[in-house]
């Protein structure tokens, strides 16, 4: 029986929790010592998962896709509010050139807004509150003295991303000179005011939720020509920008309404609360066993990050460079919190609600509010250093700090929200942290092609292993279109 928007819906207010569990009214929870045959067995009912799902049932291939949570949409997420509600725990936002992404949406009937940018942004640094437009002659840049650095140094990034090996960085002819770089010591040799540092550490931080120090050139130089696609290269703006960047659009419904209405036409072929232990090989296929139930099939996808993809234990072992790719390929740490109030009231101070900040724990802040403006809703990144800092602390401390920097930047009506809630990444055991999965100097050059390469029937999906957009949900959609080609082309 098909699902329709109803059912999804239940009483007709969409909650993350609800909403997963009727989508899988179709996605059943897995029953106690269940055996199952498919062709294809996949790990990890995020949007790669699901999408390769998908596209191999298409081509009349059978699945089973098997999901640790008792949701579906990995690390897109609908957070509930507390008010029968939900706003972006996860990935929300897309933009030109994330192809795929939008295409599936449309294919879906997820419709787009665009992310509100009306007025002026707020500069937070050495404790001075700036406003600055968004369409100055330098670009959506905030009025710091070391601005005409970054634009240098930005310069500099997108001439050497331009003619880049998307999605094979170790293939560049100068891979190891690059990769034993971290992108702190690229910025500090190519800039010199403690702003123009300042700045070029935020691009990191606001786009990987870590500190500059622990990745790799190569990696960053990846990251920005992966922001384009086969005809358009990547640049900082693309990545960094909300008009004509990867910021720019917004989902009526919230984005977890894609993984939702993808995991509905699957039905019963995906199983929720069923995380992945034991993956074995032998000469008939794989046998991959989750609690509650194992499934025999001819091929395996697993579609998680490389982090999590190593807690799996595999017999016969994976070769030695899988084994040390996983080990060595870490999330970023990210807490999303969001404050909900009557009205976006920063809109009528010329506000966009857009933070960069030298401060914590809220560093970056957009206006999350829906396309009809009511209520209004702040949504703030707690990044890095700063999430760590946080990870051990009680849910009303996280609140309390959260709430004390929106004081800061939109004043005292920013302190009492009528709900508030946030999406803690790092404790969150079937995610580990977030947005994405980063290499940190040395790891690319050595083992990034284990990335994708399969081991034998075992192939590889997620974000992580897309070209074009990776650490993105265009990624994801890609990965999952791609290997699904390839286990479709190896059946």
């Amino acid at each position: 029986m098909s699902v329709t928007r109803r059912r999804l819906l239940g009483t007709g207010v969409l909650t993350a929790a609800g909403a997963a569990a009727s989508a899988a009214g179709a996605a059943r929870p897995a029953a106690a010592t269940t055996a199952a045959q498919a062709d294809v067995a996949i790990v990890g009912a995020g949007l790669a998962g699901l999408v390769a799902a998908r596209r191999l049932v298409a081509r009349g291939v059978s699945v089973i896709v098997l999901e640790a949570r008792d949701r579906v949409g990995g690390r897109v997420y609908g957070l509930p509010l507390g008010n029968g509600s939900t706003s972006e725990g996860g990935a929300e936002f897309i933009g030109p050139t994330q192809d795929r992404i939008a295409a599936l949406a449309a294919e879906l009937g997820v419709r787009t807004f665009p992310t509100y940018n009306t007025g002026k942004n707020v500069y937070w640094r050495n404790g001075r509150r700036t406003l600055y437009a968004t369409d100055g002659f330098l670009g959506a840049v905030p009025p710091d003295i070391g601005v005409v650095e970054l634009k240098l140094a930005m310069t500099r990034l997108n001439a050497m991303a331009r003619d880049f090996p998307v999605g094979e960085p170790w293939r560049h002819a100068q891979a190891r000179e690059l990769d034993a770089d971290s992108f702190e010591g690229w910025a500090h040799r190519n800039s010199f005011t403690p702003s123009a540092r300042f700045l070029l550490g935020a691009l990191i931080h606001a786009t990987m939720s870590i500190p500059s120090r622990e990745v790799s050139m190569l990696y960053m130089l990846n990251y920005i020509a992966s922001a384009g696609n086969e005809s358009t290269p990547g640049t900082v703006e693309r990545l960094i920008d909300t008009k004509g960047g990867a910021q720019e659009t917004r989902f009526v419904d919230g984005s977890q309404e894609i993984p939702i209405r993808l995991a509905a036409a699957l039905g019963d072929r995906v199983r929720l609360n069923a995380p992945v232990r034991r993956i074995a090989v032998d000469g008939a296929g794989v046998q991959v066993t989750a609690d509650g139930i194992t499934v025999t099939a001819r091929r395996a996808v697993v579609a998680v990050p490389p982090a999590l993809a190593g807690r799996i234990d595999h017999s016969p072992a994976l070769p030695a460079r899988r084994m040390q790719l996983t080990q060595r390929y870490p999330m970023g740490s990210v807490t999303k919190v969001v404050a909900v109030y009557p009205t976006p009231f920063w809109r009528e101070d010329g506000l966009t609600g857009q933070v960069l900040s030298d401060s914590g724990p809220v560093d970056v802040t957009f206006d999350n509010s829906p396309p009809s403006g009511t209520p209004g809703i702040l949504m703030g990144f707690i990044s890095g250093s700063y999430a760590r800092g946080l990870d051990a602390a009680p849910p009303e401390r996280v609140r309390a700090e959260a709430l004390e920097s929106f004081v800061r930047y939109f004043g005292a009506r920013a302190a009492a929200p009528t709900h508030f809630a946030a999406q803690r990444w790092d404790t969150e055991v079937w995610s580990g942290g977030g947005p994405v999965g980063y290499a940190p100097p040395g790891v690319l050059t050595d083992f990034g092609s284990a990335l994708r390469e399969p081991c034998g029937p075992i192939h590889w999906a997620g974000t992580e292993t897309a070209g074009h957009w990776t650490g993105y949900m265009d990624g994801a959609v890609r990965s999952g279109e791609r290997v699904a080609e390839e286990v479709g082309r190896a059946l």
